[in-house]
């Protein structure tokens, strides 16, 4: 066998030892997802996912360091997921696509539970990602209170309106009617928060 044969071979196992690396590592995002949604961060356990993916904890942690990094990398693919579904919010766009984050959810049980047992759990300020949830309802707080103004300045959004008390109502709103789907699948959310934005975000006509 040549030099470059050798060389190409190499090269060959090289990708594919990664790829099949990118395979596991994202089979134990899979599973940690299941496991985090049911019973939070303080309830799961390495060991179960390990087992659930057919590794030892261990092996688990030759993917991930330990369990914070990898709730870190399953939040980030939560928002990554949420974000190709419905968008960024934009000018003239926010009700839209916060219309959209709420179909999307309730087409993703797993990762809509995650996020509001998560997020309840945060509350604990010893938690790992207290604070980044803390920032996160903030930052999503501010930039919509912006694009309330600028629709309000468009007759989009009523006048009369606190614009930054309506970025966290929509929030909380979207939050609670989630909780309420999780705990009754017959409640369809869409329609819930339609008529939230209809109700109180939309100015009303004679």
């Amino acid at each position: 066998m040549s030099a470059q044969e050798q060389d190409t071979g190499g090269q060959r196992r090289t990708r594919g030892s990664y790829a099949k690396g990118q395979a596991r590592r994202q089979a134990i995002v899979d599973e940690a997802i299941a496991v985090f949604s049911r019973t939070g961060f303080h309830s799961s356990s390495l060991r179960e996912i390990a087992k659930r993916v057919g590794l030892t904890p261990a092996g688990l942690m030759h993917h991930f360091a330990d369990k914070e990094e990898l709730f870190t990398e399953v939040l980030r693919q939560r928002d990554e997921k949420v974000r190709a579904a419905a968008g960024d919010p934009a000018e003239h766009t926010l009700i839209e696509q916060a219309e959209k984050v709420v179909a999307y959810n309730q087409t993703s049980r797993g990762l809509t539970s995650l996020y509001a047992i998560v997020s309840a759990e945060a509350t604990d300020s010893e938690h790992p990602s207290h604070d980044d949830f803390a920032e996160r309802y903030r930052e999503t707080a501010a930039r919509g209170a912006e694009l309330l103004r600028a629709g309000q300045e468009a007759g989009e959004i009523r006048a009369d309106i606190d614009a930054a008390h309506a970025a966290r109502l929509i929030s909380a709103v979207m939050d609670g009617i989630q909780l309420q789907w999780l705990l009754d699948e017959t409640v369809d959310m869409v329609p819930l928060f339609q008529e939230f934005v209809r109700g109180y975000l939309r100015p009303q006509t004679s």
